[in-house]
């Protein structure tokens, strides 16, 4: 009489190898696969539909589990019970219970973990520090479904007014994780860290707790003379500070320049996704002036930057910094105000569209719906609107001006 159960043995799985279903009797199956992967199966019927249910993968389940695992099954069918169902219900048990021990701390890491490639570890390592620092202390350690508004203002209201900033980065990166946290099934609650029609009740906004301070912009006005003593200026730094005015460009991108983004017979700088703040390919228009200052470097050209520290590696980066303040008084200007002093110009002076400006400055122009609508970078009308800003930092203007920039000697 043939055998109803236990008709395989260990052997003889090893020696099959065409694909198909072997039946070890009692619901259970060996299946052998096209690709030649093995598993086993559970075939059951119920409310006439035959189902099939993986009970995991040959060798890693061997044949006494998976007789074991079977005998468990039966068991259910005979008592009316849908093993498929019976195993979600305890997969969903176990995700409750998991939830419960899964701290904010490990969903920081996770989100991290599932952002880092795309921020790169400079960020990445911001957003650790700062979580860790204020966060970490209050309810790091407790469970991410635990934690509610009472502890979410516990870690914002002691640097809430003396570090706003901060404050306000530390709330949107518990909020993000939060949020991360119930989309994975680890909390259920509204975020306790939101914002608007939320924690804007109970605590000031950011700009009513503390003035916002702009980097000190130079008056255009005195640009012109500024830019002839630092033309006269016989070092790299000068040259990388001059480029920058030139092409209204943040110093990151400058002192990171190299060559191979440069294509000087189109009159085309490109910066690299990687430079930019908005993470986007910036194509920046040369003006004359600009191209024959490369072209000056280039005479001298000793590294793969455009301009080079000591040992021709990447300047330093607080080297434009230092520069300007040998050259003006604190608080006339900043390297990084030198962007407003364009944008000023360009609003005062010239009839320049807002949007071409802006673009300029490698900004974003819009909502998101014109954003995904426009097509072009409007390049050949940001090229005119710089080169006559090459021209107007040429020229040695000073009318209206109140102060005297340069430092005196």
């Amino acid at each position: 009489m043939a055998r109803t159960l236990h008709r395989l043995t260990a052997v003889g799985i090893n020696r099959l190898k065409a694909p198909g279903l072997y039946s070890d009797g009692g619901n259970l199956n060996f299946r052998v696969a096209d690709g030649g992967s093995r598993s086993w199966v559970f075939r059951f019927a119920k409310n006439g539909r035959t189902r099939d249910a993986g009970l995991g993968p040959y060798p890693e389940v061997s044949l006494a589990d998976a007789r074991v695992k079977a005998f468990g099954w039966r068991k259910l069918l005979v008592a009316g019970i849908d093993p498929l169902e019976q195993r979600n219900v305890e997969r969903a048990s176990d995700g409750v219970a998991a939830s419960k021990t899964i701290t904010f701390d490990d969903c920081v890491d996770g989100y991290i973990a599932a952002h880092e490639t795309a921020w790169g570890s400079k960020h990445s390592k911001q957003w650790r520090a700062t979580l860790t620092a204020y966060a970490s202390p209050t309810f790091g350690r407790l469970p991410v479904s635990a934690i509610d508004t009472g502890l979410v203002i516990r870690a914002l209201e002691p640097i809430w007014a003396s570090k706003p900033t901060t404050a306000s980065r530390l709330r949107g990166r518990i909020e993000n994780v939060l949020d991360w946290a119930k989309v994975r099934g680890y909390r259920r609650d509204e975020n306790p860290a939101r914002w608007k029609g939320h924690l804007d009740h109970l605590l000031p906004s950011k700009s009513k707790v503390q003035a916002i301070k702009h980097h000190p912009a130079m008056p255009y006005a005195v640009l012109g003379a500024f830019m002839t003593q630092l033309r006269d200026l016989p070092n790299i730094n000068a040259r990388a500070l001059e480029f920058l005015i030139l092409t209204a460009a943040r110093s990151f991108e400058v002192i990171g320049a190299q060559w191979d983004e440069i294509d000087i017979g189109a009159k085309v700088w490109t910066v690299p996704a990687s430079r930019m703040k908005a993470k986007k390919e910036h194509r920046v228009p040369l003006t004359t002036a600009a191209v024959a200052l490369l072209k000056q470097m280039e005479a001298i050209r000793q590294s793969d930057y455009i301009f080079p520290g000591i040992g021709g590696g990447r300047l330093g980066i607080n080297s434009l910094r230092e520069l300007l303040a040998g050259m003006v008084d604190r608080g006339i200007a900043s390297v990084h105000g030198f962007r407003s002093t364009f944008r000023d110009w360009a609003a005062e002076r010239t009839s320049f569209p807002r949007e071409i400006a802006e673009l300029a400055l490698a900004h974003s122009v819009g909502n998101e719906v014109e954003q995904a609508y426009r097509r072009t970078d409007l390049f050949d009308k940001r090229r005119r609107l710089m080169e006559e800003w090459a021209k107007f930092c040429g020229r040695r203007e000073s009318a209206g001006a109140t102060i005297t920039p340069l430092r005196s000697a």
